[in-house]
């Protein structure tokens, strides 16, 4: 028997229709913050980064693939890494299918990993996926866009994400056993090691050769691409999920491995 507030259908609408204020309201206050996002000053990228693809070496200005903007995932897939983040894997299985309406509106959707291009390629054929996917093993851009971090960085207690400075020991230690370091099972690695890698996405826009830099999102700042959870926050018991300032850690899984029934 359930425990949750049953009522007739008058008092449901009227409670529907004073949620439908706050969402539109939402959806207004939305719409400002994406003109806002576009208001941003563009950062010009005068480093040169080289990313492995299956076309072979690429520069930034190649993973744009024609067109004059990109959008770039962040993967957390390190190269120490077995199989890619759960979380990344969730977000990215939406991907395939934004992908094609981007491209035709002058937007390249890719994915970036530290990984080496051959683990990436072997988890993309797992999974199914078919959008581009680049290596930047060896490359500073992961760390530039502080979505990576050496062993140092990680020791020395503090990293820059998301625009601030974080405190990652108790993060660590927290990490050392039980959820969090089963949930990095999963990758092949132990907590420390996959937390070198954090998940994010930038923006980019491509004029007359200059690459620049128009807009970056950490954390729960990709949660808006994260298809799964637009519609569980729509059903009945939302996203009925235990979460830890990293991530969700109590139920979903790689698309492969639920159980078939």
């Amino acid at each position: 028997m359930t425990d949750h507030k049953i009522g007739t259908r008058e008092e449901w609408l009227a409670a529907r229709l004073e949620l439908l204020d706050a969402e539109k309201e939402l959806t207004r206050r939305s719409d400002e913050l994406a003109r806002r996002r576009q208001e941003l000053p563009w950062v010009r990228i005068d480093k040169e980064y080289q990313f492995e693809t299956d076309e072979g070496t690429a520069s930034l200005a190649d993973l744009f693939r024609g067109r004059s903007q990109l959008l770039v995932y962040h993967f957390m897939f390190g190269p120490d890494y077995t199989a890619g983040c759960p979380a990344c894997s969730s977000i990215a299985d939406g991907f395939d299918g934004f992908a094609v309406h981007l491209a035709n509106h002058d937007v390249t959707l890719g994915v970036v990993s530290r990984a080496p291009l051959e683990k990436l390629q072997a988890y993309k054929r797992r999974m199914g996926w078919s959008f581009p996917w680049a290596s930047s093993f060896g490359s500073d851009f992961n760390y530039d866009f502080n979505v990576s971090y050496t062993d140092e960085q990680q020791q020395s207690g503090a990293v820059e994400y998301n625009f601030r400075t974080m405190d990652v020991g108790a993060s660590l230690e927290a990490g050392r056993e039980g959820p969090l370091a089963e949930w990095a099972a999963t990758t092949g690695t132990d907590w420390a090691t996959y937390t070198q890698e954090a998940p994010g996405m930038s923006a980019f826009a491509l004029e007359d050769g200059v690459v620049y830099l128009t807009y970056s999102a950490y954390a729960r700042g990709v949660d808006g691409l994260w298809g799964m959870y637009q519609w569980l926050d729509r059903a009945p018991r939302g996203r009925n999920e235990t979460r830890t300032d990293n991530a969700p850690l109590s139920w979903f899984r790689r698309h492969d491995e639920y159980d078939s029934a």
